[in-house]
Order: structure tokens, then C-alpha cells, then sequence
């Protein structure tokens, strides 16, 4: 009786726990991206057109959007980020816009708790504006944002949907950043690596190549046994005009590379060595 008892009971438990399972018609959707030495995360919604006329209809011209679905679309940044000549600091914005035929309004809002649009707009909670030309595309079935152009110093924040699409170039503070962490590591006894991190940034940056061969050459003191080393020198050594002193280093990054097995860093020493003995 006592198992009977028992059995009815699980039963009963797993027919009241069970629940119906459907995909959302708007599924959730989160990007995470590092931009230079920026956090950037996007959260939002997905709605599909389904066979439906969207700018314009779905989403009026002229009038507040949620952009997106359900809950707002929050967009989190771990630095300050520049939008042209417009600052936001490190947080959280929901997205709201206002899209037109030719050009929407992209406000971030510091409120990113909403369902939908607030209640009440308030107009102190605007960290910035943008006016955005649109752009026509290929039909977008799922509303998406995403995030191109990535770059060291910016990328570009993309939102798309059916034929239309806009793009706002953004800025993030790398230069700033990287040259206060170079600062600080290379004064409190650095590594090898520290010099050679310190070095492949200015070489990539186009900053000062004279600091940067000094670098490499103390990263090189350290492990001189990095082909990887020897390249980025002989890189350098070429953008300071130095060809025998490229060559040189060119050189001994292949012999080490060819020991190593690398046939990458081979092959790219030996395309190098003979542009730089033309």
C-alpha cells in the first residue's frame, strides 16, 4: 500500500512539474566582443518577419521602437566609448530609436529596465543621440544587431532588419589605455614578454618604431630562442628603413623557425628576406 502510495504521489508530482516547451516567437540573443581592451555586450530580443511588412508598418516611421522585442535591448560598455562627438560612459544603455523612410533617431537610455518603451520618457535619462542614415541590404529575416569593422581603436554597431540597416562607427579608449599599462609594467621590473607586447603595439599602431626596437631588442635578451621575436624585429627594423639590420633578424627567425617546424613564419621570413634584399 505503501509503495501504491508512493508511485501515485511521484506521478502526480512529475505530471504537475511538467510543462509545455515552444521556441519564443522572439528568442533571446547576447553578443560579448572585445574592442581593443574594451568590454562590449549586447542583449536583446529576435523577431522574425514572417511574411510581414516591417519599416513602416510593424515598426511605424515617426515613432518610438523598443528595438528589438520583449525586454529593452541593453548595450553594456566596460570604458568610456566615443559615437562621433559624443561621449558615454562605462554602463549600461537600453536602445530605443525613432526610424524614419531615409534616417532614424538612436537614443541611449540610462533606464534599461523597461518592458517595451517607458511609460514615461524622460529626457534626463538620454546619455546621447544619434541621427543615422539608413541603409538598404539583403532581406534580414530575424532582427540582428552586430558589431564590425573591428579595429583596435573602434568597430562599427550595426542594427538590421528586413531591407533596412544602420551603422554607427564607434570609438574606444585603447591608445589611452595601452600606453598607461606599457608605462607602469616596463618601470616595475617587466618580462620579456611585457618588452614584446610593448614592441608589437607600437609597431602595429605606427607609434614610435625607435622605442619599440629598443623593446624588442630587451625581449629578445630575455628569449632568444622566439622566432616569433626575430620577426616582429625584423618588422620593425624595416620600418625604420634599417634593411641589412631586417635581413639580419629575418634570418634568424627563419633558421629558428625551420627548427621549430613552423613552415608560416618560414615562408613569410623568406617572402621578407627577398623583398628587403631587392
Amino acid at each position: 500500500m505503501k509503495k501504491l502510495i508512493y508511485l501515485l504521489t511521484l506521478s502526480f508530482s512529475t505530471a504537475v512539474m511538467a510543462q509545455v516547451q515552444t521556441p519564443q516567437p522572439s528568442p533571446a540573443a547576447k553578443i560579448e566582443q572585445t574592442v581593443g581592451l574594451t568590454q562590449v555586450t549586447v542583449e536583446y530580443s529576435r523577431p522574425a518577419k514572417r511574411g510581414r511588412e516591417i519599416m513602416g508598418a510593424l515598426v511605424p516611421y515617426g515613432e518610438m521602437w523598443r528595438t528589438g522585442a520583449n525586454k529593452n535591448t541593453v548595450i553594456s560598455f566596460s570604458d568610456a566609448v566615443t559615437f562621433g562627438d559624443q561621449t558615454l560612459a562605462a554602463g549600461s544603455y537600453a536602445i530605443f530609436t525613432r526610424p524614419g523612410e531615409k534616417q532614424w533617431e538612436v537614443f541611449f537610455y540610462t533606464a534599461t529596465e523597461n518592458w517595451g518603451t517607458p511609460a514615461d520618457w524622460d529626457a534626463s535619462k538620454v546619455a546621447a543621440t544619434l541621427e543615422v542614415e539608413t541603409k538598404e541590404t539583403g532581406t534580414i529575416e530575424s532582427f540582428t544587431i552586430w558589431i564590425s569593422n573591428l579595429n583596435n581603436n573602434g568597430a562599427t554597431l550595426n542594427i538590421g532588419w528586413d531591407t533596412k540597416r544602420i551603422a554607427m562607427p564607434f570609438g574606444v579608449p585603447t591608445v589611452a589605455k595601452a600606453s598607461a599599462s606599457i608605462k607602469e609594467t616596463l618601470k616595475n621590473k617587466p618580462e620579456h614578454r611585457d618588452y614584446y607586447n610593448a614592441a608589437v603595439y607600437f609597431l602595429q599602431e605606427g607609434q614610435d618604431l625607435k622605442k619599440a626596437k629598443e623593446w624588442i631588442a630587451k625581449a629578445i635578451e630575455g628569449k632568444d630562442d622566439a622566432y616569433w621575436y626575430f620577426r616582429q624585429q625584423s618588422l620593425i627594423l624595416a620600418g625604420l628603413n634599417d634593411s641589412a639590420g631586417a635581413i639580419a633578424s629575418a634570418k634568424k627567425s627563419l633558421a629558428l623557425a625551420e627548427k621549430a617546424g613552423n613552415p608560416d613564419y618560414v615562408r613569410m621570413n623568406k617572402a621578407s628576406i627577398a623583398e628587403w634584399s631587392k
